[in-house]
């Protein structure tokens, strides 16, 4: 039987290293999609750069969600219960929306499928440990963000748009602060931070890591 199969995948670019996280996701998606021959593509649906708490901010899940409802496939093909939503009540709320218009979602690092019998019990525990396991890591990274303060040490490397790290100081730099200041400017006369970014990619500005495309993320 023949599936029309939706991928649904959600990287990080809040930092370098995640970057080529799209790439390797593609390509782990791409040899999910050679194991089944009976599968149709129907379309990569990809959010990058935003947390998972919330699948309001998610432009292309939510694309998804809409696709789903127009039968455009039957079946969502998402890693990890983690990457598809972190909260357990959003991730409970839209399977069931998905079973009621015959999409099945399969989470294929956890092995659930959501039309199974066991599918929701399986999917209710996934969700739960990595909602914990989300806490767990904001703690941590506010519990050691806090020691820094408390020892006047730059948190992470210290690179921030708008000062240059000098030894244990930071230093106003000046074309960088110029940036911060029509951020700021852009940001009380209105505009959100989509289309703020949007305007800095256009205008060519750098960020504090030297790319030219900005995000709402950064």
């Amino acid at each position: 039987m023949k599936r029309k199969v939706a991928i649904y995948a959600r990287v990080s670019t809040e930092h370098e290293a995640q970057l080529s996280a799209l790439d390797n996701q593609v390509q782990y998606y791409d040899g999910i999609l050679k194991q089944h021959p009976d599968w149709i593509l129907y379309d990569r649906y990809i959010d990058e750069g935003i947390t998972g708490t919330s699948t309001k901010k998610r432009k292309n899940f939510m694309r998804m969600m809409e696709d789903a409802k127009a039968g455009r496939f039957d079946l969502i093909v998402t890693r990890e219960v983690s990457r598809f939503a972190r909260n357990t009540v959003d991730t409970l709320q839209e399977t069931r929306k998905l079973k009621k218009i015959g999409v099945e979602v399969y989470f294929t690092e956890d092995n659930i499928w959501t039309f199974d019998e066991d599918g929701e019990l399986k999917l209710t525990i996934m969700a739960t440990l990595a909602q914990n396991e989300s806490k767990k890591t904001s703690q941590r990274v506010k519990a050691g963000q806090m020691i820094s303060f408390q020892n006047g040490v730059f948190y992470g490397t210290g690179n921030i748009l708008g000062y240059n790290k000098v030894g244990k100081n930071l230093v106003v730099n000046e074309e960088q602060a110029e940036i911060v200041k029509f951020i700021y400017s852009e940001y009380l006369s209105g505009k959100g931070t989509v289309k703020i970014a949007d305007e800095l990619t256009k205008q060519g500005a750098q960020t504090s890591t030297g790319l030219t495309t900005w995000s709402a993320a950064y």
